[in-house]
């Protein structure tokens, strides 16, 4: 494995070539496959729903510490990729090296550098799909660690007897990832029928990898706003475009995600509000301002700034909108006072979860429940949430997917399923259409 020994051109180059690439095709589409739906790979028949829905939630709770941990701490072209849900996670199918080596990772807009665990492994979680080998890619070159991007990913260190870049990555739950810094070619799945490759893009090749990663995935695909992420690395071809549509956890489809003009999200029924920039630029923070629970309105109160409750310490930008997280995590009074207004209009006898993970449940059983929708009102856009988004069925149990929190305001992934969601970075929008995703 060659080392690359560059600094400003770097990423000039890897713009110049990406643009020549894209400057003739249509554009291109990658599939997100939830990790749970008989479409993916590693779909366990034998996992009963509540399973999955436990480890979901479970995972949902360490993903939220991530965010904590975080805070202290040119012509148009479209590009597209399934998704496949999984367990609460969506899972993005890339191809890495030459030749193509196949990579399930988790598409998620709260990281930036994605990675994938790499042969030689001297420590890895157990992953059922092959590892990818840099000695058999033609197309790999390490980084060196007087590079721009080596600078950039935040915790490196520079590896003496070759003066490779090494990095680490170390998430609020205590995973973690360590290996070297590296660039490849990417290929994807084309809206055009043809599949792309973009060369020399950055990412992180690891060798010792721990923590809460699920067997299913191969690593993680960095979607955030930091410098390393995919989206910023594609940012002039794609224009700063993307936009992706979530299946419900139950659905046999697979959706989208895709970049470029046809990530633009435009028609009868859509919602815009502002992404607010913030001191972490991983994070895409949004202001909401209150959730409406049939006639009542609950207002977003804000508090004044203090250690303990950083996110709630201003009227802009108050929730981050993440694709990784399961749940939606609410300040503690807003939630209490949407809680009340939702026992009120049930109007039914309300069940422990024998988990103690979700606070609102009812016995499907023995009830009738109607449940109302909820609308989440950001600045400039009403966003109604029908009970299929805001409630999922836990065993006999249905409890609202939505949860108190005394650290941050969370937008999860399933309060965005069914609804087509476009980050526009150029404009700092992002919009919101209703549809039935997978049906696209």
């Amino acid at each position: 494995m060659a080392t690359i020994c560059t600094s400003f051109s770097l990423f000039s180059l890897f713009i110049i070539q990406l643009i020549i690439i894209l400057s003739s095709a249509a554009g291109f589409t990658v599939d997100l496959i939830h990790r749970d739906s008989p479409q993916s790979p590693f779909y366990n028949p034998s996992a009963t729903k509540t399973d999955r829905l436990t480890n979901a939630v479970r995972r949902s709770f360490t993903r939220a510490s991530h965010f904590k941990k975080r805070s202290s701490t040119l012509a148009p072209n479209s590009i597209q990729s399934e998704i496949i849900p999984t367990s609460g996670e969506y899972l993005m199918n890339i191809s890495i090296g030459t030749p193509r080596f196949e990579v399930l990772a988790i598409a998620d807009t709260g990281s930036d550098l994605t990675w994938t665990q790499c042969k030689p492994c001297e420590d890895c979680y157990k992953q059922n799909a092959p590892i990818f080998d840099p000695v058999q890619s033609s197309t790999y070159r390490a980084l060196e660690c007087q590079t721009r991007a080596c600078e950039a990913v935040g915790s490196s260190s520079c590896r003496q007897d070759d003066n490779t870049c090494e990095y680490t990555m170390r998430y609020g739950d205590q995973s973690q990832s360590t290996g070297e810094l590296a660039v490849e070619t990417f290929t994807f799945g084309s809206s055009s029928g043809r599949a792309l490759s973009v060369p020399t893009t950055v990412f992180g090749c690891g060798h010792s990898n721990s923590g809460t990663f699920n067997e299913t995935a191969s690593g993680i695909i960095g979607l955030g706003g930091g410098p390393l992420s995919i989206v910023t690395q594609l940012r002039e071809a794609i224009n700063g475009k993307f936009s992706y549509c979530l299946v419900s956890l139950e659905s046999n489809s697979t959706s989208k995600i895709s970049f470029g003009e046809d990530a633009v999200v435009s028609g009868e029924g859509v919602v815009s509000t502002p992404i607010v920039k913030k001191e972490v630029d991983t994070f895409y923070y949004l202001t909401l301002e209150s959730i409406t629970v049939g006639n009542k309105s609950l207002a977003y109160k804000t508090k004044q700034p203090s250690e303990a409750e950083p996110m709630y310490s201003g009227e802009e930008g108050n929730i981050i909108i993440d694709s990784g997280t399961t749940l939606t995590f609410l300040p503690a009074d807003l939630y209490e006072a949407m809680e009340n207004e939702l026992v009120k209009a049930i109007n039914k006898e309300t069940t422990p979860d024998p988990q103690q993970s979700l606070r609102l449940c009812y016995d499907s059983n023995t009830n009738v429940v109607d449940l109302p929708a909820l609308t989440f009102n950001f600045r400039g856009a009403e966003v109604v949430l029908p009970p299929s988004s805001s409630f999922i069925q836990n065993g006999d149990l249905i409890c609202l997917a939505m949860v108190p929190s005394n650290d941050f305001a969370i937008f999860g992934n399933l309060s965005q399923m069914d609804l087509l969601i476009g980050y526009d970075l150029e404009n700092n929008v992002l919009s919101f259409m209703p549809t039935e995703c997978g049906k696209q």
